[in-house]
């Protein structure tokens, strides 16, 4: 503020009209900050995945990811749990615990992979809930 203060009072020196040096002191001063919040509070999101051109083909790309990472997720599942079962079968701590950890990965994987549409539109709707 100081500084607003001190160039208004060097321009006023130099010779700037007292018009321009009203609009900077109007500047100057301190907004609340309700007016600033009221501006903001026009604004909306409605998400639309067909408002744009490919919308459509962005959803099939989607829909199609998400296949295809719950089938890696489903071979990992598959070959971890046999990992899991040979290392304990031949007595292989090492390899039991890579197939034990590649089962989990692949169910936490599989599970974030569901969840993740609902995930997503759980912060959506919480943050359009912030005023």
């Amino acid at each position: 503020m100081r500084s607003i203060l001190t160039a208004t009072a060097l321009l006023a020196h130099s010779g700037v009209r007292s018009a321009h040096l009203g609009a900077l002191r109007a500047y100057s001063t301190p907004h609340p900050p309700a007016r600033v919040l009221l501006a903001a509070a026009h604004l909306q999101l409605t998400p639309d995945t067909n408002a744009l051109p490919g919308g459509n083909v962005l959803q099939h790309l989607m829909n199609g990811l998400d296949g295809w990472a719950l089938a890696l997720s489903l071979v990992g599942l598959v070959v971890g749990a046999a990992a899991w079962a040979l290392g304990s079968h031949g007595q292989n701590y090492q390899q039991s615990f890579v197939g034990r950890r590649a089962v989990l990965i692949s169910g936490l994987a599989a599970l974030l992979i569901g969840a993740g549409p609902g995930i997503v539109n759980f912060f959506f709707n919480t943050g359009q809930g912030v005023h």
